[in-house]
């Protein structure tokens, strides 16, 4: 059965409103004979004459009158659904967001966000899940709203992002531990029993690659998924824990960290989203949030357009 016409609508209710093929056609901005052509094509649609002559006027019938009030709703309701949105009240807003965050993100920068949310938006919810990998298909199936995390070779093209902080790796070892005395050398750095913070089945990540051109090997003591465990470790142990430095901030705490003594390039720390939610004005709110909360772009250098890739878990 093909589809009505809904165009058949908007002349239905004209003329159901107006009583009037000449002031239909005058309200649509139509000339008489096609407003005429129009009620014909509604009465066969419908199988109803709609409006018949009474004297020198016309008068709905029962169908009509029935049809009116349907129609004036369905076509009002059509125009609020393709109008631009409009302006949003935070005030008024009741919606539970969930951030698929890298870890430390929470602990570094949750605080601030929910004090931003809070007091913007007092009906938002946040939901924080861990990011075990960096599979995109919960951005596009709608179970996750926004994520964190730097931008990998597996990240899907179609997803949109934008830079939130540049990031560096330091060393970390408990108080009183040999290395938090003097100077640091590479030797004296890979000399030392380690940490090792990687996922996926890998036994190497970014500060092996960066050691490798030195002719220099860490000591692997131990390895785990996660900062928060390694420094754990290293806090109470004379292993050495190797993370990023703004995202492991509160997760340092009590602990001696020191610049590694060799080159490493900086990392990139991004929010991710699906194309879907990119116009709509509370999503928008949300990232504007998640930029304030983490503060810009820090460090010695600007970010560039593009994210960089490299080995950061999560």
């Amino acid at each position: 059965m093909p589809l009505p016409d809904l165009n058949l609508l908007i002349t239905l209710d004209a003329l159901l409103a107006e009583g009037s093929v000449a002031r239909a056609a005058v309200r649509l901005r139509l000339s008489p004979s096609a407003m005429s052509r129009a009620l014909a094509r509604l009465r066969e649609t419908t199988g109803d004459p709609l409006l018949v002559r009474a004297g020198r006027g016309l008068v709905p019938t029962p169908r009509a009158i029935d049809l009116r009030e349907r129609a004036s709703q369905l076509v009002q309701e059509a125009q609020a659904v393709l109008r631009p949105a409009e302006m949003l009240d935070l005030t008024q807003l009741a919606r539970t967001f969930t951030l698929r965050t890298s870890e430390g993100f929470v602990e570094n920068f949750g605080a601030g966000l929910l004090a931003r949310v809070g007091e913007q938006a007092p009906g938002v919810r946040l939901r924080f899940m861990p990011k075990p990998d960096k599979d995109s298909a919960p951005l596009r199936d709608a179970s996750v709203d926004l994520e964190t995390g730097v931008v990998g070779t597996s990240t899907a093209p179609v997803l949109r992002m934008q830079a939130l902080f540049r990031d560096r790796f330091v060393g970390v070892v408990r108080i009183g531990h040999a290395l938090g005395q003097g100077e640091i050398t590479p030797d004296g750095y890979a000399a030392g029993r380690h940490v090792g913070i990687f996922r996926r089945g890998l036994d190497r990540g970014p500060v092996d690659e960066a050691l490798a051109p030195l002719g220099l090997q860490r000591q692997i003591a131990t390895i785990v998924g996660g900062f928060s465990t390694a420094l754990a470790l290293a806090r109470a142990t004379d292993l050495i824990a190797s993370v990023p430095e703004r995202h492991t901030a509160s997760l340092r705490a009590g602990m001696h960290s020191f610049p590694l003594p060799f080159f490493m390039p900086e990392i990139t720390v991004s929010m991710l989203w699906h194309p879907r939610v990119h116009a709509d004005p509370a999503h928008r709110w949300l990232r504007a949030c998640v930029r304030d909360a983490c503060g810009g772009l820090p460090l010695d250098s600007p970010a560039g357009p593009t994210p960089p890739a490299n080995g950061l878990p999560g």
